[in-house]
C-alpha cells in the first residue's frame, strides 16, 4: 500500500516492469521531486510522511503512464538538462546526454553570437546562454516547440531571439562567431531498432530523415555557414555515427579547416567541429 513517502520506491518496482531496477527508481524519484518537492536526501528525512489521496492518485496516475510507455518527461512535463530544468511536450524532444557532451564541449570555445538550427525544446541554447554572455538566435520550423523554448527561455531566465523559420528555406544577412546544429539524424529505416516509448511518443519530424538522402539537413546547414559564418567562425553538428567520414567530406569541400571529431560517452562518433576559413 502506497499510503507513506518511504512505500513509493517500492510501489514503483512491483508495479513497472518493462524498464531496468535503475530506470524505474530514477522515475520514481523524478516524480517524488515533482509532486512534492523533495531530493534523493529529502526522502530519507520525510520517509514516514503520511501521502494524501490526491498524492497516492497522481502516484499511481504516473505509474499507469509509464507502463504505457510514455516518456516520464512527458509524464511529468519536463526534464533536466546541463543542470538545468526544461518544460517538454510532445512538440520536442527530450533531452540526451549526448546533447549535454555537445554543449560541454561548445563552452570551452570563445564566441560572442550563435546561431541554433533546429532549437526544439531550447535546451541547447538555452544551456550556452546560462553559462556565457553570448547573443543567441535560435530557429526551429514548428510553432510547438517554439512555444516551449521560449517558456525555457523564461524558465531559466535567459534572452534569446527565437525565429520560426524552416532551414530549407532560410536566408539572413547577419553573421555569427558560431553555428550548432542537433539535426533529424537517425534513418527512417532504423525505427525499428527504436524503443517503443521513443518511436510512440517522440515527434518524428525532430528524429528521422529520409535513406535517399541521409545528409539532407547537414548540407543545408553547411552552406547556410557558409554564409552566415564570421571568418573563422566555429560550427558544432551531432551526428548519426555512421555519417562522420561523409559529414567531414562535405565539410572538407565547403571550405571549413580544422575539423574535429569527438566521441560521446558510449564510445560512439557523435560530435563534429570545424572552422569556417
Amino acid at each position: 500500500m502506497m499510503n507513506k513517502l518511504v512505500n513509493i520506491i517500492p510501489k514503483f518496482l512491483s508495479e513497472i516492469n518493462n524498464f531496468s531496477r535503475r530506470e524505474v527508481e530514477s522515475f520514481a524519484y523524478l516524480s517524488i521531486e515533482k509532486i512534492l518537492g523533495y531530493s534523493k536526501s529529502d526522502c530519507i528525512i520525510h520517509s514516514k510522511q503520511e501521502l494524501s489521496n490526491n498524492n497516492i492518485i497522481s502516484f499511481e496516475n504516473i505509474i499507469n503512464d509509464i507502463k504505457q510507455n510514455i516518456p516520464i518527461q512527458y509524464i511529468l512535463g519536463e526534464a533536466h538538462f546541463y543542470d538545468l530544468k526544461f518544460k517538454v511536450n510532445s512538440s520536442t524532444l527530450t533531452p540526451r546526454g549526448e546533447t549535454e557532451e555537445l554543449v560541454k564541449y561548445i563552452l570551452l570555445h570563445d564566441f560572442i553570437s550563435v546561431l541554433e538550427i533546429g532549437t526544439g525544446s531550447g535546451c541547447i541554447a538555452v544551456s550556452i546562454a546560462k553559462n556565457s554572455n553570448a547573443k543567441i538566435t535560435a530557429i526551429d520550423n514548428s510553432i510547438g516547440a517554439l512555444e516551449i523554448a521560449k517558456s525555457n527561455a523564461v524558465l531559466n531566465s535567459v534572452e534569446i531571439n527565437f525565429q520560426l523559420r524552416d532551414v530549407f528555406n532560410f536566408s539572413d544577412i547577419k553573421k555569427y562567431d558560431l553555428i550548432v546544429s542537433n539535426p533529424p539524424y537517425v534513418l527512417d529505416s532504423e525505427k525499428k531498432l527504436m524503443d517503443k516509448n521513443v518511436l510512440d511518443y517522440e515527434p518524428h519530424n525532430a528524429l528521422f530523415v529520409s535513406d535517399d538522402d541521409p545528409l539532407a539537413y547537414y548540407k543545408e546547414i553547411a552552406k547556410i555557414a557558409t554564409n552566415n559564418l564570421n571568418k573563422n567562425g566555429l560550427l558544432f553538428f551531432e551526428i548519426n555515427e555512421k555519417y562522420s567520414n561523409q559529414i567531414i567530406e562535405l565539410l572538407s569541400n565547403l571550405n571549413f579547416v580544422d575539423i574535429e571529431l569527438k566521441k560521446d560517452i558510449n564510445g560512439r562518433d557523435r560530435i563534429i567541429k570545424s572552422i569556417f576559413k
